[in-house]
C-alpha cells in the first residue's frame, strides 16, 4: 500500500523548500523527496576545493527575486548585503579606462564616470532609462506574489504606452539602440536581456526582454544583493522552516515515476531510496523539477511507455525527444516546441585568488571594481559577435564575461585565517555559450577551453596574469604531488548531470511573461497562480512555472497558494 499525505513534494531546491514550509504551517501533511543527499538544488554553498576553508555558492550566486514577503511569512534569518557598486566596466577599447557605476554617486560625479569612456551622452539617458525600469519593477513585482495579472491588467498597472511598448512590445535592443549612443554603455545594459538566454537583442521572440524584465524588477528596484554566509545560508534557512513546520523531508530519494490517473483520484509517486522502490499517493504533486523532466515522470506513470527517455528524474538524453506538452505552460509551449529542449548558454568558473588582481585601470581600485558586477568584453559589438560566432558552433573570442566577488561584501564565507591573508572569490559567469557547443567538442574538451577562454577574458583588463593570484589547493600526500589551483569549470552538461537541469538551463526552459495572455483560462486555482499542468492534481512549484527563474521561491509559494485555495483555506 502507498503511504498517504497530503502533498508530494519532487524535488528539495529552494522552491520546492518554500512550498514545503507554507503547506505544512498550514497544518498539511507534506513529503518533500530530493534525488541529491543534500537540499537545496542549485542554491547550495560547498567547499569547492579541497583542503581549503571555503564555502562558495557553487551554482546561483546572487538574491534579487526573493520577495521580503516570504521571508516574514516564514520567519527566515536571512542577511543580504546591498552593494554599493553596481558596476565595473573595462573598456576593451582602451582598457587603461572603464566605466564605474557608483550608487552613491551624484550628478556630477555619475557624469564624470562615464566622460572617462567617452560616454558623456549617455549618462543623462542612463539616469532616465533605469528611472523607467523602476517604474514597471514598482508596478509588477508585487503581483508576482499574487493571482496572475492579465496582460491588460500589468499594462495598466505601469500605466506608460511608451514604457509598455519599449519592454513588452518591441525586441530590447530597440530601446537600448534608442537610449544609448556608446557601444560599452549598450552592452553594460544588454546584458541583462542575456544572462542564462541564448538570443540577440532584435530576435523578434522577445526572449531577451523576458530575460531582461526579471533582471530589472527585483525587489521593487531591481537590485542584486549578497547573502551572507552564501546561497547555502538561503536554502538552509528554507529547509529549516519546512521542517520545523513538520515536513517529511527525504533525501537520496530518486523519483521514478509520476502517475496523475483519473481526474478527481491522488496522484501516485514512485521513488526509490536506499535501494528500496517506494510509493507515496497524495490529492496534489508538486513538481519542483523542470517541465520536460516532469513530463518525463509522467510518461513513466502513464500507461504508455515513454519513448526517448527513461523513467528517473535524471536527464540522460541531452537532446532527445522534445517534452511531450504535459506539463509546459500555455505560454511557453510554442517556444518548447521551437526549441525541442531547453538549451542553457553559459559558462560558471568559481575561482579562489590569493588576493584581487591589479587592474590596468589605474584610477579604480580592485576593491571597487570587483565589489559590483565586473562587466569584461562586453560591448554591444562584442555580445553580438559573440552570439554569432556560438550560432556556427565557435567558442567566442573575446568571451563575454560577468564577475563578482562575494567576500567583498560577505567574508564569512571564508575561514580567519584565509580572510586575514587577503584571500576572496570570483565568481565568473560566461555568456553566450550554448548547450549545443558540448556535442561539437565533448564536455571535458569543452570545459577545459573553456577555463582558458575565462581566464583570457580576465587578462585582457588585468595589469597582470590571473594566475599568479589564483591560490593553489594542497597537494595529495603522494611523492611529487603538486597542489591545483582553485578553479571550477560547471558547463551547461555539468548542471544538466548535477541538478537535472534539461540542457543546462538556468531557468528550466524559455521564461514567461508575468502575467497571463488574452485566451489563458483562468478558472482553476492552479491556472490563477501560473502553475498549473495539464493535470489538476500535478502541479508546477519550481523555476518552470509561469514567474519562475531565479532564486525566488516564488514558483514555490504560488503553488502553495493554488494548493490552500483549492482546499478552501
Amino acid at each position: 500500500m502507498p503511504q498517504t499525505h497530503d502533498v508530494v513534494i519532487v524535488g528539495g531546491g529552494h522552491n520546492g523548500l518554500t512550498a514545503a514550509a507554507y503547506l505544512a504551517r498550514a497544518g498539511l501533511d507534506v513529503l518533500l523527496l530530493e534525488r541529491d543527499d543534500h537540499l537545496g538544488g542549485a542554491a547550495v554553498s560547498a567547499q569547492a576545493f579541497d583542503g581549503i576553508d571555503a564555502r562558495l555558492s557553487r551554482y546561483s550566486y546572487l538574491v534579487s527575486l526573493l520577495p521580503q514577503r516570504i521571508i516574514d511569512d516564514l520567519g527566515l534569518d536571512i542577511r543580504l548585503v546591498r552593494r554599493r557598486f553596481s558596476s565595473y566596466t573595462p573598456d576593451p577599447r582602451d582598457p587603461s579606462r572603464g566605466l564605474l557605476v557608483d550608487t552613491e554617486a551624484g550628478p556630477e560625479a555619475s557624469a564624470a564616470a562615464f566622460a572617462r569612456v567617452g560616454a558623456e551622452a549617455d549618462a543623462t539617458a542612463w539616469s532616465s532609462f533605469y528611472a523607467d525600469t523602476a517604474r514597471v519593477a514598482r508596478a509588477l513585482f508585487p503581483t508576482l506574489t499574487a493571482p496572475l495579472p492579465t496582460r491588460d491588467e500589468a499594462r495598466a498597472l505601469v500605466a506608460d504606452e511608451r514604457v509598455w511598448n519599449a519592454f513588452v512590445e518591441r525586441p530590447l535592443g530597440e530601446a537600448i539602440d534608442g537610449c544609448f549612443v556608446d557601444d560599452l554603455v549598450r552592452g553594460v545594459v544588454a546584458t541583462d536581456g542575456l544572462i542564462g538566454t541564448f538570443t540577440e537583442l532584435d530576435d523578434p521572440s522577445l526572449d531577451a526582454n523576458r530575460c531582461f524584465l526579471y533582471h530589472v524588477i527585483g525587489g521593487g528596484t531591481g537590485d542584486w544583493d549578497v547573502p551572507v554566509g552564501g546561497m547555502g545560508a538561503v536554502t538552509g534557512e528554507l529547509a529549516r522552516a519546512a521542517r520545523e513546520a513538520g515536513t517529511t523531508l527525504v533525501t537520496k530519494a530518486e523519483v521514478l515515476a509520476i502517475g496523475a490517473g483519473i481526474p478527481g483520484a491522488p496522484a501516485r509517486v514512485r521513488y526509490q531510496h536506499e535501494g528500496v522502490e517506494h510509493e507515496a499517493s497524495a490529492p496534489t504533486v508538486l513538481a519542483n523539477v523542470a517541465p520536460a523532466v516532469l513530463d518525463r515522470l509522467l510518461e513513466a506513470g502513464s500507461a504508455r511507455p515513454a519513448t526517448g527517455a527513461t523513467p528517473s528524474a535524471g536527464v540522460e538524453s541531452r537532446h532527445g525527444t522534445p517534452p511531450t506538452d504535459l506539463a509546459v505552460p500555455a505560454v511557453v509551449r510554442a517556444r518548447m516546441r521551437e526549441l525541442a529542449t531547453p538549451e542553457g548558454a553559459q559558462v560558471k568558473v568559481n575561482l579562489l585568488l590569493t588576493r584581487l588582481p591589479r587592474l590596468r585601470d589605474a584610477s579604480v581600485r580592485p576593491e571597487e571594481a570587483f565589489a559590483g558586477t565586473f562587466h569584461i568584453n562586453e560591448l554591444a559589438s562584442q555580445l553580438d559577435a559573440a552570439y554569432r560566432a556560438a550560432a556556427r558552433g565557435a567558442i567566442p573570442d573575446p568571451l563575454p564575461c560577468e564577475i563578482y566577488c562575494h567576500t567583498l561584501s560577505d567574508p564569512t564565507i571564508l575561514s580567519p585565517e584565509l580572510v586575514a591573508s587577503g584571500a576572496h572569490t570570483l565568481t565568473v559567469f560566461g555568456l553566450h555559450v550554448p548547450d549545443r557547443l558540448v556535442e561539437r567538442f565533448g564536455n571535458d574538451e569543452l570545459r577545459s577551453r573553456l577555463e582558458a577562454a575565462v581566464l583570457a577574458s580576465l587578462d585582457s583588463v588585468l595589469a597582470e596574469p590571473i594566475r599568479d593570484v589564483i591560490m593553489t589547493a594542497p597537494p595529495e600526500p603522494a611523492e611529487g604531488a603538486t597542489g591545483r589551483p582553485c578553479i571550477e569549470v560547471k558547463t551547461t552538461h555539468d548542471l544538466e548531470a548535477a541538478l537535472a537541469m534539461p540542457g543546462g538551463n538556468i531557468f528550466h526552459g524559455p521564461l514567461s511573461w508575468p502575467w497571463a495572455e488574452p485566451g489563458d483560462a483562468l478558472d482553476t486555482p492552479a491556472a490563477r497562480w501560473g502553475v498549473a499542468t495539464a493535470h489538476p492534481n500535478v502541479l508546477l512549484c519550481g523555476s518552470g512555472a509561469v514567474r519562475g527563474g531565479a532564486v525566488s521561491g516564488i514558483g514555490g509559494h504560488n503553488a502553495a497558494m493554488a494548493v490552500l485555495e483549492s482546499r478552501g483555506a
